[in-house]
């Protein structure tokens, strides 16, 4: 694998720490990549729900993406809440350029936090289109995909068959992830045009603490791709860290809590020398 992987961040920022910017740096970080970010929105949220949303303009978010890829480069880039229609159609315009092309895209389609408050209005979930042309790999959660395939969901949706069309009209495939499905187990499906081309299994972690795992698992893939891992490893990856990070959960907040994205762990303790008294 490529060491140190640059990976660019399109996404909000998260006041309470759980998800998006705030998740992406930690779950790259620990990955051992290297986190640049263009922050498209400032949110005020809890792990009880979101006060606020405040979209940056889409000069700022360009000028961000633009002074990271002139000097630092880009391996992979992932992105989650875009914040208006604007900017998503400026984005999509700016992956295009000749630097940025053939960069991986993890495109994570945020609408909903996980506390329920709406993040997209229709007009930026329309403008999503063109962002998921570019797209190396999507991965909506079950609300998330029924809303992209226009579906009011309900017991007669069939996320493969809704998976399976974004994937015809986009180029793209699509993870359909398991974690908002009721059972013991969670399934998450690799979706391409022509069906299911891969399936991951695993015990569901019952938790409260949940909050970020979308964000998490898109930027470990992304993580990966930039290091050079295949679609299938990259996924396989990022799915381990997020049932890691579940597992090491600090038990913050009333509500829907954050992940242990540190894995309950201090690495610098760990590895620092051992410091000498000062004279």
């Amino acid at each position: 694998m490529k060491a140190c992987p640059r990976i660019l961040i399109v996404a909000g920022s998260d006041s309470g720490g759980g998800a998006g910017i705030q998740a992406d740096i930690k779950t790259v970080t620990m990955l051992g990549g290297h986190a640049m970010t263009a922050i498209t929105a400032v949110t005020a949220q809890n792990t009880l729900g979101v006060t606020g949303v405040w979209p940056l303009p889409a000069e700022a978010v360009l000028a961000q993406i633009d002074a990271v890829a002139a000097d630092i480069g880009v391996d992979a880039v992932k992105i989650g809440m875009i914040g208006s229609a604007e900017v998503a159609e400026a984005v999509a315009a700016r992956l295009g350029q000749p630097d940025l092309a053939g960069v991986p895209v993890v495109f994570d389609p945020v609408m909903i936090a996980t506390s329920g408050s709406v993040l997209a209005d229709a007009e930026t979930m329309r403008a999503f289109t063109h962002l998921m042309t570019l797209a190396t790999l999507i991965t909506p959660n079950l609300p998330e995909l029924a809303a992209l395939a226009a579906d009011p969901g309900g017991d007669s949706f069939d996320p493969i068959a809704a998976a399976r069309a974004i994937a015809r009209s986009s180029g793209a495939p699509v993870l359909v992830k398991g974690g908002h499905a009721e059972g013991a187990l969670v399934s998450d499906r690799l979706v391409a045009p022509e069906g299911i081309v891969a399936v991951w299994e695993a015990a569901r972690i019952e938790t409260r603490h949940s909050h970020g795992t979308g964000c998490t698992l898109a930027s470990g893939i992304a993580t990966g791709l930039g290091a050079g891992l295949s679609l299938e490893q990259a996924i396989g990856r990022a799915r381990d860290y997020v049932r890691a990070a579940l597992l090491a959960a600090p038990g913050h907040g009333a509500g829907h809590g954050p992940m242990g994205h540190a894995l309950g762990v201090a690495p610098f303790d760990v590895l620092r020398p051992a410091s000498s008294p000062s004279a």
